[in-house]
């Protein structure tokens, strides 16, 4: 497996596990989910650190397909490389960082880390294209 696959393998696995702290926050708040709760989907009400859970899991879902549609098409295209290979390390990297940031609330280093995986996501495409 090349690095860059290996690298989407991670970040899937990591986009796919955030919801868990959002779940535990529900629990440890509100108890777990009871009968009307399936009938009736309305939030039931965290703390705070339980909505930036959240918010951190829906934004890895967000930039998730971006990233893995350009990891498979420079494996398909045969462009894989060393610095595919990079770019796909920097956005995992970073994109674990922006969560970690995010959960606890780090003001300006969030949107640092947002904006480097962006970055990685502009460096993947440019590989592809070139």
């Amino acid at each position: 497996m090349t690095p860059d696959l290996k690298y989407l393998a991670y970040t899937a696995i990591l986009t796919a596990s955030l919801w868990i702290l959002y779940v535990v926050s529900q629990v440890v708040t509100n108890g777990f989910l009871q009968p009307v709760n399936y009938r009736d989907p309305a939030a039931r009400p965290v703390p705070l650190w339980g909505k930036r859970a959240d918010r951190a899991y829906l934004n890895a879902v967000e930039v998730f397909a971006p990233f893995a549609v350009l990891v498979i098409i420079a494996q398909l295209a045969g462009k894989a490389d060393a610095m595919t290979a990079f770019w796909a390390a920097f956005f995992f990297w970073m994109r674990l960082a922006h969560a970690v940031v995010y959960w606890f609330a780090i003001p300006y280093v969030r949107t640092l880390a947002f904006t480097l995986g962006y970055v990685a996501v502009v460096g993947m495409f440019w590989e592809v294209i070139r």
